[in-house]
């Protein structure tokens, strides 16, 4: 079966604009939630609004129910891992099990760049996005931890309690760098999200699959995920991208609200336009 997510961007939006999407998707029956994780606006102007992911989710994780939760996606370079780890584990009890944990390497030069956050090459970010996620499983699956990596290093580490959710909330990584980002998704995701035409998301889709091939692992294990933008996009439009997705084997996918003035009524018509045709659909 295929399921269907809803994302706003906490970026130029007002905390009760927040609220009232995630009113929406927890009672409109959407399968999982999402925000991201940035400090400053991305494609927009920097000196705007934008609220932090990680407080967003756990009060995400206290306003809803029923959907799960998660950032689409967070970023490895503003936490260090056994932060974000123990964050993670957090918001996994608060939600009673409901986190989604979504990771990427982070890619946004500006605010590194205006915070001194270091920003290094993409490929090191992606490898220590590989590392990092290492250290997160590590530290929700051991009693004592210890890891010698070239950008992280645990010595005999604890971290109580451990999730929830056995044996750990299910990795989503977000990106498509055919070298080495499908290559970290081989070795860690449980979902890959990426963003682009059904064409092209094929494509990478079956470079994955060669990555899968050389490490021993089965693709199959791996789901897919998109997140197409919805604005001022015909409803129908916007199904029959859905469905397109879902044909080339993408079945855990999100409707992303772009920003716009009234992000609750666009909520609205996802959940009455665009849900019922896609929730329960058979995977392809």
């Amino acid at each position: 079966m295929v399921t269907l997510g809803l994302k706003l961007s906490p970026q130029n939006c007002s905390i009760a604009d927040l609220h009232a999407v995630w009113r929406i998707a927890d009672e409109a029956g959407f399968d999982h939630l999402w925000g991201f994780d940035h400090l400053n606006p991305i494609f927009a102007d920097v000196t705007g609004d934008m609220f932090e992911g990680m407080s967003l989710l756990a009060a995400m994780a206290e306003a809803t129910t029923r959907v799960r939760i998660g950032l689409m996606v967070a970023g490895n370079s503003y936490r260090h891992p056994a932060v974000l780890a123990k964050i993670a584990t957090t918001i996994d009890h608060l939600s009673g099990g409901r986190l989604e944990f979504g990771l990427g390497a982070g890619g946004a030069e500006i605010e590194h760049r205006m915070l001194g956050i270091p920003f290094y090459s993409a490929g090191e970010r992606v490898r220590r996005l590989g590392e990092a996620l290492t250290v997160c499983r590590k530290l929700w699956t051991e009693e004592r931890a210890s890891y010698e990596g070239r950008y992280y290093k645990l010595t005999d580490a604890v971290s109580n309690p451990k999730p929830l959710q056995k044996p750990h909330p299910p990795i989503w990584i977000g990106g498509g760098g055919e070298k080495l980002t499908l290559r970290v998704v081989a070795e860690h995701a449980d979902v890959w999200n990426i963003v682009g035409s059904v064409e092209d998301v094929s494509r990478k889709a079956a470079i994955l699959d060669q990555h899968c091939a050389a490490i021993g692992r089965d693709p199959t294990e791996i789901k897919r995920s998109v997140q197409p933008r919805f604005n001022d996009m015909e409803p129908s439009a916007m199904v029959d991208l859905l469905h397109g997705y879902m044909n080339a084997g993408f079945t855990e996918n999100i409707v992303y609200i772009a920003p716009c003035d009234a992000p609750a009524r666009v909520a609205e018509i996802v959940a009455e336009r665009i849900l019922p045709e896609i929730k329960g659909t058979p995977a392809a």
